[in-house]
């Protein structure tokens, strides 16, 4: 075990492959010795705004170099990156700074910042900031993610794990001076967390500003990619190019790909499974939480059909019924997780508390069963959320911003299932008066990032919730699976 402080890890591999490249993106590349001058000098530019130890830094950037550089800075001075997506409405960020509390923010202008610094996109620091070394410091947690929350308001999740690093770690199969190609946004936990773990490595990183299918087959073959971030809408995009363009390419160098975030249709991992090998499929499932995950191999998988795997060494799971009692094997239930180092122990919560039962055990909402040899099989994710090309939308968010337009009543947002992204977001609006759609379109630009904004709306006239409050959303969706609606877009 070789622990490091991630403040050292690019000084460290910039001693052994200082001249390699160390991130890969449009054509532009920063080696490790670039990297490691250029995070020292914009470290110390964030210093002079006030940036300090356990803070939080907000990074509102594209996927790019400059990415890393601000996340390795802001690790540099013992703070912590708070990773945001940068397309995100004035009203959403707001939320977020408000819950975040950051003490700077990258990647926007002033008129965001609400009296607290702030630094534009391609920010270069002067020449009166040295590029020689800094002290090593170390961050009580090395990320803290953004994430909806089930009352409508955004909620941040907060790594128990302390800024450090062990490098001899083989986690995920990610080799020393390897080569991962990401072309997932860096915004969400599964790519952030597989770009940097590889870069802590010392592999190249290889990123895309956003996913093409083409794309994607041509950078494995020209970086000589050994690991692909994939999510199973870019698996199915990639399945769908042409017999000519999809085998093409030299793949030969990918060792490992992982898909995660949703769930695989049986059909599309098999054919990746006969394309690429069994031994070069993984899957991962778990949540941001991390206070379990399950993993599973091509090989398990063609034994265990469906499965996402088995508990992972530092876990438990169980699965309970409405009552919160246990249920044995092949019984639908909730499924809760708790980490052998004890609850609480990963991660906390800044605007929400954790859905937990008696022993420490802890829900993210899906449904599932175990069978005997203990192999995880997913139902279905929470009931209220949906996943749509492998993000989290929850329903009362987009909810609370259609209820906040004139003449509406109220609303219901549901998942309907799409062969490309899994699912999209369809929005179920009670106006008795109707309402003009071109200007709830509008409306809900301006308050959602465009992944949460429905493509499709139904007017309907009687109420959606009972007495209670409630909404029946799987009765909704089950009644409208296989219907065409009026597309917002």
């Amino acid at each position: 075990m070789k622990e490091l402080a991630i403040s050292e890890i690019v000084s460290y591999w910039a001693e052994s492959q200082g001249e390699r490249v160390a991130v890969f993106h449009a054509g532009e590349t920063i080696t490790w010795n670039q990297l490691e001058r250029e995070t020292n000098k914009l470290a110390r530019a964030y210093e002079s705004l006030g940036v300090g130890q356990d803070d939080f830094v907000t990074l509102a950037l594209p996927n790019g170099v400059e990415f890393f550089k601000s996340a390795i800075a802001t690790w540099k001075l013992g703070a912590t990156p708070q990773p945001v997506s940068s397309k995100l409405p004035r009203f959403e960020l707001e939320q977020i700074i408000e819950l975040a509390n950051p003490a700077i923010i990258i990647g926007v202008g002033e008129e965001y910042a609400n009296s607290r610094p702030s630094l534009k996109e391609n920010f270069a620091p002067g020449p009166e900031f040295s590029d020689e070394p800094l002290p090593e410091k170390v961050a009580k947690s090395f990320k803290v993610m953004t994430s909806g929350g089930s009352t409508g308001r955004p909620k941040l999740i907060v790594s128990g794990q302390d800024a450090t690093w062990d490098l001899d770690s083989e986690e995920f199969w990610i080799q020393p001076k390897g080569s991962i190609l990401i072309p997932g946004p860096l915004y969400h936990n599964g790519p952030f967390l597989w770009a940097m773990s590889a870069l802590f490595r010392g592999n190249q990183v290889t990123l895309t500003s956003r996913f093409n299918a083409l794309e994607t087959l041509r950078l494995v073959e020209e970086q000589n990619v050994d690991m692909l971030y994939l999510v199973p809408t870019m698996m199915h995009r990639i399945w769908n190019l042409s017999e000519a363009d999809k085998f093409s390419f030299d793949l030969s160098s990918l060792k490992v790909l992982w898909h995660l975030a949703a769930p695989c249709p049986e059909w599309l991992k098999e054919r990746f499974i006969e394309w690429l090998g069994a031994d070069t499929i993984w899957e991962l499932y778990g949540g941001t939480e991390g206070q379990g995950g399950t993993m599973i191999s091509g090989y398990e998988w063609l034994s265990h059909r469906g499965s996402v795997g088995r508990a992972r060494s530092d876990c438990e799971i169980k699965i309970v019924d409405s009552n919160g009692d246990s249920v044995g094997p092949n019984t639908m239930g909730e499924v809760y997780m708790r980490p052998l180092s004890g609850q609480g122990s990963t991660y906390r919560y800044i605007g929400a508390e954790p859905r937990e039962i008696k022993g420490g055990y802890e829900s993210i909402g899906d449904l599932g069963w175990l069978d005997p040899e203990g192999y995880l099989y997913l139902a279905d994710r929470r009931t209220d959320m949906i996943l749509s090309g492998g993000a989290n939308i929850y329903p009362a968010e987009v909810e609370g911003i259609i209820d906040s337009f004139r003449g509406v009543r109220s609303s219901a947002v549901i998942g309907l299932p799409d062969d490309d992204l899994g699912n999209v977001v369809h929005a179920i609006v009670d106006a008795p008066l109707g309402l003009n759609a071109k200007e709830l379109l509008e409306h809900l630009t301006e308050r959602l990032v465009r992944y949460k904004v429905p493509r499709s709306i139904e007017l309907v006239t009687e109420p959606l919730r009972d007495e209670a409050g409630k909404v029946r959303r799987k009765q909704l969706r089950e009644s409208r699976v296989g219907q065409t609606f009026p597309s917002l877009h």
